[in-house]
């Protein structure tokens, strides 16, 4: 098998089902999704080549009302239920993101 490498420090996986349901929600005018939002926030670039990564999957499988599911894969015992119009700031420290 071939490997990649990439810069990543942590991997943010961000649920787009509940981004979806949202409509957006996060950033200055309150319609970016959060893990676009999160990336602008913390300046990443896209890509391997990023510091982090901040990849939207499909669904977690946990649905709440008014929130995004988030989660650290390098902190993976404890998901974050962000909730709409959460301070980026916030979020960032409490993923354990610099920013």
């Amino acid at each position: 098998m071939k490997t990649v490498r990439s810069n990543w420090s942590d991997a943010i996986l961000v649920c787009a089902k509940c981004s979806k349901k949202l409509d957006g929600g996060f950033g200055p005018e309150g319609k970016t999704p959060l893990g676009k939002a999160l990336r602008k926030h913390l300046r990443l670039k896209k890509g391997r080549k990023a510091e982090a990564g901040i990849v939207e999957v499909k669904c977690l499988g946990i649905c709440p009302r008014g929130a995004v599911t988030v989660v650290n894969g390098a902190q993976s015992r404890e998901w974050l239920l962000v909730p709409e119009g959460a301070d980026l700031g916030d979020v960032a420290r409490d993923l354990g993101l610099s920013g």
